[in-house]
């Protein structure tokens, strides 16, 4: 075991969690520093402690220029199992096999059943020995490759598996989620023990060796390096020079000078090394003899301890060595090493002046794809790719056929759903294009892919690059489109409403349907940003051009101003403009009703379907059954989705579907599947980049905890949504916090802040809070101030015609009625309706509290005690404390001593996942299903299943399929 000096803390916290991965505890541990810090080895202590300790040890490393090869660290992390990968779910393995290259033909193209095949696939071989995966340079692995492994290491529940990534301080990887260790300098007296161990340290002077202690400054390669870099250079022979550098770029000039001694043909064959992606050593060797060095030049290199040759690899002993090596050459010296490496690239016989390379990129495409032949793609198209980067990388101007290449690589990456790559590649092949209708079109493929990938801020900069090379309206039309989606993920939702005008104005007569669905995203874009003048403007501009879609912008419009309420738009409006939302076309991407038909044929159609378009427009159509009172229906369409969604590995949808789904459960009272859909939404918008789905998530969990009564977590959710500021998550959050107020008595705080939320000009979703304002004045004996509110509810119930939004509003008149009768007849009329069904256990729950606390005051105690003890059962059923202890004290208020606190029910006790996974076996899904169904391991579902089993004192599926959940 090598010995690691002041590493204490950090060799203890990996011990930690190699202790807790084999005790089937599994985990992840992101390291963080500067170069050369000793990241590495913490990561060799680990390897060596999980070998010691009979766990099987994976190893990957990211490679400076080979973040263009799409899954290249997953491949390496992966190389020693991937017979395993026939194994697992054959969706799971076939997108995995198609991520890695390792079959012919169409894939999935799916990151994400990738990184469940991935997570499966480390489950199974820990249910044979622990695992322990490790991933240094994390910061220059592939996108696609970190993307997939932080998705499988965010989910290590039960697995004797353990994660360990280290990455460059600043530099990344970006993994929300997982603990993170930051690495920091050595203290002094490690410093000493390290530089004792140094080549050349103990011949240093007094002097001398306290300025090499100052100079690194804790950092432990530096402490080796530069006691031998002391002894040669003038740098290092007074207190001056380079002492204001940090540590890297200390390191980096001493390397620099260490190459730079070094004979001319070694530094040739090191340049040639570093310039390639993977220094195989046939590779380098096939390249530096082009350029009159060979094996025997490495021999200097490898004495002069900057690389070692093992294993058929040219390894470079740090990353700094390599970066000084790179850098320390000339422009026409890097050039040329990489020609050499193109030049090797090309398959035996073939030559970069042969069939296949034409400069004048003149070469007719073929009639099935369309593009120019290319032999080489067809036979090794990986080998191709590494030929067009490094063609890339030698041109010194537009070059259209390594332009061409650059787009033949970016399409291989895509069909292997690698679209960070082929965001970086397309990019590249625009920047080599001279035509500028071309180089637009390629710089739009890069801004599409970059989106896909969920690179925001770089699609945006590149469309609005392309934009201007653009001849054809619709292609403009079309960048302007994807800048303003960017902008409205990005809550800058005024600013999409402009872009999209914009796009539709550049569409125009060339393409109606497509002018007139740009028109309703502007017009979406404005309701998002709580702009109804914006919103009827849209409607205005579609109906002057006469464009496909244009009433249902306008319905769009007549639904805002109804949701706002404002003055010209009553609301019979607004009821009208929901109905003809659901039934009229919308453009090309919208269903009409010959599409859709009912929902229960539309549920149908999405149980089925592949497409992310169907599926989130599918979720579109439930929120306006939403709008329109049809909670269930609304639910219905979510949940289909949401299966679907689960089925076919399609995340970033699901997180959509989600969001819908546990609105729709709150609104119906199902508060323990609310919780479990809203806490993996969050998960899933997490993973997919929706920080906005993630918001409005976070205003359910808001809600649920305001009910709960438990403070802490309404208020971090709430915050969470504040801070975000986007419609209507905003009010939601702020409905939740009054709601919280009430419950536990603060009604001043809930009327103000409601009421402020009912006068503010941006209040989308005020209305289901409007019977907690009208509560809140009718306690505080101020029925003035919920008048208003009342009316506003009673009409929106009236037009919708559902019982239970029509029991909302009667238990509003009751709370204001001034003869104690007339109340008592609302309420009793409202419990009726809420019995109808459709609406929530807990609205009956509350609207019977309220009855009973008002047959008390009247003295009718009997019927008084019915009411309260059906609410206080109501109550304890979901957990709604406050409300259920103020149902309990009404109850001895009346003489009834007997209420005691209610124990929590078993299925109180279990977590949103065991929730999950109980439901889903008592379905009869094994655990590799259930695994699959939620994106964890099967072992982890067998976890949760077990614990499951525990807290509802039974031991079997049987017994499980007869519990009602």
């Amino acid at each position: 075991m090598r010995m690691l000096h002041g590493r204490t803390t950090e060799t203890a916290a990996i011990d930690r969690l190699l202790d807790d991965a084999r005790e089937g505890r599994g985990g992840a541990l992101v390291l963080r520093g500067e170069p050369g810090i000793g990241k590495s080895a913490l990561l060799g202590h680990a390897a060596e402690r999980g070998g010691q300790r009979g766990m099987r040890v994976l190893r990957s490393a990211g490679v400076e220029g080979e973040s263009e090869l799409p899954f290249s660290g997953l491949h390496l992390l992966l190389s020693g199992v991937l017979d395993r990968v026939g194994s697992l779910p054959e969706a799971q393995a076939g997108a995995l096999r198609g991520a890695l290259g390792l079959q012919s033909g169409p894939t999935t193209g799916d990151l994400f059943l990738a990184g469940l095949g991935v997570l499966t696939l480390l489950s199974e071989l820990a249910a044979e020995q622990p695992v322990l995966a490790i991933v240094d340079d994390a910061h220059r692995l592939d996108p696609e490759s970190l993307r997939v492994l932080l998705f499988a290491a965010r989910r290590l529940g039960a697995e004797r598996v353990a994660v360990l990534l280290a990455g460059r301080e600043g530099e990344g990887p970006d993994a929300p989620g997982l603990p993170e260790l930051p690495v920091g300098p050595l203290d002094g007296a490690a410093a000493e023990l390290v530089l004792a161990a140094a080549a050349g340290a103990t011949e240093l002077p007094g002097p001398a060796r306290a300025l090499v202690l100052r100079e690194a400054r804790g950092n432990p390669l530096a402490l080796l390096e530069l006691p031998a870099a002391q002894r040669k250079s003038e740098h290092y022979a007074s207190p001056y020079g380079v002492a204001c550098l940090p540590a890297h770029s200390r390191l980096l000039r001493t390397f620099t000078e260490t190459v730079a001694a070094l004979p001319s043909a070694t530094r040739t064959v090191l340049l040639v090394a570093a310039a390639d992606e993977n220094g195989r050593l046939d590779a380098v060797l096939a390249a530096a003899g082009r350029l009159d060095a060979g094996l025997d030049d490495l021999a200097a290199a490898e004495r002069a301890r900057l690389v070692t040759v093992e294993d058929g690899r040219v390894r470079f002993r740090h990353s700094v060595i390599r970066s000084a090596v790179y850098q320390g050459a000339t422009a026409g010296r890097r050039v040329a090493a990489h020609r050499a490496l193109a030049e090797s690239a090309r398959p035996a016989g073939a030559h970069l002046d042969a069939p296949g390379h034409d400069p004048s990129g003149d070469r007719a495409p073929d009639a099935a794809s369309g593009r120019a032949p290319d032999p080489d793609f067809d036979r090794d198209p990986d080998l191709a790719r590494q030929r067009a980067w490094h063609l890339a990388a030698a041109a010194t101007g537009p070059d259209p056929e390594t332009a061409r290449l650059l787009e033949r690589s970016a399409e291989h990456a895509r069909s292997r759903g690698a679209f960070a790559t082929v965001a970086a590649t397309y990019r590249r092949s625009a920047e080599l294009t001279a035509d500028p209708a071309e180089r637009g079109r390629r710089l739009f493929e890069a801004a599409s892919a970059a989106a896909d990938s969920g690179q925001l801020e770089l699609a945006d900069a590149l469309a609005l690059e392309a934009a201007p090379h653009l001849a054809d309206p619709v292609r403009r039309a079309r960048a302007v489109r994807l800048r303003a989606l960017v902008a409205d993920e990005q809550d800058r939702s005024r600013d999409a409403h402009a872009m999209f005008t914009e796009a539709a104005q550049e569409a125009g007569a060339a393409e109606p349907e497509l002018a007139g669905a740009l028109l309703f995203q502007a017009a979406q874009a404005a309701w998002h940003a709580g702009d109804q003048r914006a919103i009827e403007r849209s409607a205005e501009r579609a109906a002057a051009l006469a464009l496909p879609g244009a009433d249902r912008i306008a319905a769009l419009a007549r639904l805002a101003a109804g949701q706002h309420r404002l003055e010209h738009s009553p609301l019979a409006d607004s009821a009208a403009a929901v109905r003809e939302l659901l039934g009229g076309p919308g453009g090309s991407d919208s269903p009409s009703s010959a599409d859709t038909g009912t929902e229960t044929e539309l549920a149908r159609a999405a149980s089925t379907s592949d497409s992310p378009s169907v599926l989130r427009e599918t979720v579109r159509v439930g929120w306006w059954h939403l709008f329109d009172g049809r909670v269930e229906q609304a639910r219905d369409l979510a949940a289909a989705v949401e299966r679907r969604c689960r089925e076919t590995g399609a995340l970033g949808v699901l997180a959509v579907a989600q969001m819908l789904l546990s609105r729709t459960q709150l609104m119906l009272g199902r508060h323990r599947d609310a919780l479990s859909t809203a806490t993996d939404g969050l998960r899933s918008a997490e993973d997919s980049g929706q920080a906005r789905v993630r918001v409005y998530l976070a205003t359910v969990l808001a809600h649920l905890a305001a009910v709960r009564g438990d403070e802490d977590a309404c208020r971090a959710h709430a915050e969470e949504a504040l801070a975000r500021g986007i419609a209507p998550s905003t009010v939601h959050a702020g409905t939740a916090l009054a709601l919280l107020d009430l419950g536990l008595g603060r009604t001043e705080a809930a009327l103000d802040r409601l009421g402020a939320l009912a006068a503010s000009p941006d209040r989308q979703g005020i209305i289901a809070a409007l019977p907690d304002l009208v509560e809140a004045a009718a306690r505080l004996d101020r029925p003035d101030r919920g008048r208003e509110a009342a009316a506003w509810y009673r009409d929106h119930a009236a037009l919708g015609g559902h019982s239970w939004a029509e029991a909302l509003a009667l238990r509003c008149r009751a709370l204001l009625a001034e003869d104690p009768e007339t109340a008592v007849a609302h309420y009793e009329e409202a419990v009726r309706l809420h019995g109808e069904g459709g609406g929530s256990p807990y609205d009956l729950a509350r609207t019977r509290l309220l009855y009973g606390e008002r047959l008390r005051r009247l003295r009718r105690t009997t019927e008084a005690r019915t009411q309260l003890r059906a609410a206080l059962h109501a109550f304890e059923q979901i957990a709604a404390h406050p409300w259920a202890e103020r149902a309990r004290n009404e109850l001895r208020a009346t003489g009834e001593s007997t209420a005691q606190a209610a124990a929590p029910g078993p299925l109180d006790q279990l977590t949103p996942q065991e929730l999950q996974v109980a439901r889903l076996a008592a379905e009869g899904l094994s655990n590799k299903d259930i695994g699959s169904r939620l994106f964890i391991s099967p072992r982890t579902a067998g976890y949760h299943l077990s614990h499951t089993y525990a807290k509802l004192g039974i031991t079997s599926r049987t017994e499980l399929a007869r519990i009602s959940f």
